[in-house]
C-alpha cells in the first residue's frame, strides 16, 4: 500500500532521471518506514539511559565512544558499497537496525552488556544507511528539480517524523520503553523487504582510489560537515537532556510523552517550508538559505539557556526546525552537486561522513569538559553557546553551485 502510494506521486511528478519509478518507490517505501522506527525511540535513547540511572557523563561518554566508532567505519563503508552497491548497504543496515533495538529492550535485565550491543549495532547500522542512502539519492536525482525532489522527499520525512514521537511517546507510557524498542525491531525488519528485489542504481565492484581526488574543490565543503556534526548533537541529545533535567526534573516516564507531543508539533509545523526552500533552492537562492539559515540556528542555540517554560520550547523547537531544515536542504543539494563534479562519489560522501562523526564527536567532548568543570546545568548552558558559533561553520561551505548566485 505504501508502495503504491509512493509511485503514484512520484510517477506524476516524472522526478527521476536514473531509476525507474517502482524503483524509487520500494526505495522510499524503506525509507518511511525506517524514519518512522528510527523516530518512535530516537528521540528517547539518552532519556531513557538517564532515568534508568545513569548521569549525564555517562550518557556523553557513550555517544563520544559511539561517533568515535563511526568516524573510520564511514571511510571503510565506501569499499562496501562501491562493491555491492547502495541499495544493498540500505538493505543490510536495516537488518543490523534490529538486532540493536533488541539489546535496548533487554537493557533492563542485561545491563551494561545491552547498552554495548546496542550501541554497536547502532553505529555499525547508521553508519551504513547514511553513506549509502546519499549516494542512492545523489545518483538517482534530477539536476533541474533537484530543489523540489529534496523537498519532497523531507516533507514525507516530516509527517513520518511529526507522527512517530507521539506513538512511540504513548507506547512507552502504557506498556514501558521495552515495547517500544520491539516495535522499532519489527518496523526496521519490515523497512528491508521493499528493498529485497530493487536494481542499484549504481555500478557495483568499483574501487575506491584516494589518488586523483579532487580536494582542492571540495575542502571547503568537507570540513564544513563538523559543524552539521554539532548541531546534530545540539538539537538531539544535548536539548532533550537539557530538556529532563533542567526545565521537567522528576517527570519520570511521563516526560516521553512530553518529548513526543513536543517533538511531533515542531515537525509538523515546519511542512509548508519544506516545499518553500526546494523552491528557493530551484530559483538559484540555495546559497543565501543556507547562510541565512546557519546564521538562525546558531541564534537559537544561544537563546536555549534560557528557555524556562513549555510554550517557550515549543516556539525554540519551531525555529529551530525551520532554520535547521533550511541549512539540511540546501546543503544537501550543495553536496550532490559536488558528488556529481568531483567524479569520486562515494568517496566524497564517505570522507564527508567521516568529518560529521568527528564534528560530532568533538560536542561531545565539550559538553564533557563543561559539565566535569563547571556541573551538568551550567556545562550545558556553556555547551549551547559554543553550538552556537560552532554550527556558523555550515555557512562557510562555499559550494561551487552558489558561487554565483545572487546574496
Amino acid at each position: 500500500m505504501l508502495k503504491s502510494f509512493l509511485y503514484k506521486i512520484f510517477e506524476t511528478r516524472h522526478f527521476w532521471r536514473y531509476a525507474t519509478f517502482d524503483e524509487i518507490a520500494e526505495l522510499y517505501a524503506s525509507r518511511t518506514l525506517r524514519v518512522i522506527a528510527m523516530n518512535i525511540v530516537s528521540g528517547f535513547t539518552s532519556v531513557y539511559l538517564y532515568e534508568a540511572g545513569y548521569n549525564l557523563q555517562f550518557i556523553m561518554y557513550f555517544w563520544l565512544i559511539y561517533f568515535l566508532i563511526k568516524v573510520p567505519m564511514s571511510y571503510f563503508t565506501g569499499y562496501y558499497i562501491a562493491h555491492f552497491g547502495p541499495k544493498h548497504g540500505i538493505l543490510i543496515s536495516n537488518l543490523l537496525y534490529v538486532p540493536s533495538m533488541i539489546a535496548l529492550g533487554l537493557m533492563p535485565s542485561l545491563g551494561m552488556t545491552a547498552i554495548v550491543l546496542w550501541g554497536v549495532f547502532m553505529a555499525i547500522s547508521t553508519t551504513i544507511y547514511h553513506v549509502a542512502y546519499m549516494v542512492d539519492f545523489s545518483k538517482v536525482k534530477n539536476i533541474e528539480h533537484a530543489g523540489k525532489e529534496i523537498a519532497f522527499m523531507n516533507i514525507l520525512e516530516k509527517v513520518s517524523i511529526g507522527v512517530s514521537p507521539v506513538i512511540g511517546g504513548v507506547i512507552a507510557l502504557w506498556f514501558g520503553l521495552q515495547v517500544v524498542m520491539w516495535v522499532a525491531a519489527i518496523l526496521f525488519a519490515l523497512a528491508a523487504l521493499p528493498l529485497f528485489k530493487s536494481v542499484e542504481p549504481t555500478r557495483t565492484n568499483q574501487k575506491i582510489e584516494l589518488p586523483g581526488f579532487p580536494w582542492r574543490a571540495t575542502f571547503r565543503t568537507i570540513i564544513a560537515q563538523a559543524g552539521v556534526g554539532f548541531d546534530s548533537v545540539t538539537s538531539s541529545v544535548v536539548w532533550s537532556m537539557f530538556i529532563v533535567i533542567v526545565i521537567f526534573p522528576g517527570a519520570s516516564w511521563s516526560i516521553y510523552v512530553t518529548l513526543g507531543v513536543l517533538s511531533s508539533v515542531t515537525i509538523l509545523a515546519d511542512l509548508g517550508a519544506s516545499y518553500a526552500y526546494g523552491k528557493l533552492i530551484d530559483g538559484s537562492r540555495g546559497g543565501s538559505l543556507l547562510r541565512i539559515s546557519a546564521v538562525a540556528n546558531g541564534l537559537v542555540h544561544a537563546f536555549r539557556p534560557f528557555v524556562k517554560l513549555p510554550m517557550a520550547i515549543v516556539g525554540t523547537n519551531i525555529v529551530n526546525e525551520a532554520a535547521t531544515t533550511g541549512y539540511t536542504m540546501a546543503f544537501m543539494r550543495g553536496v550532490f552537486d559536488t558528488a556529481d563534479l568531483s567524479g569520486h562519489r562515494i568517496l566524497y560522501l564517505c570522507i564527508s561522513d567521516v568529518v560529521m562523526n568527528f564534528g560530532a564527536a568533538v560536542a561531545c567532548v565539550v559538553l564533557l569538559v563543561g559539565s566535569q568543570a563547571s556541573g551538568d546545568v551550567l556545562g550545558m548552558k556553556i555547551f549551547f553557546f559554543v553550538a552556537a558559533a560552532a554550527v556558523l561553520l555550515i555557512g562557510t561551505a562555499n559550494f561551487s553551485l552558489y558561487r554565483n548566485q545572487p546574496s
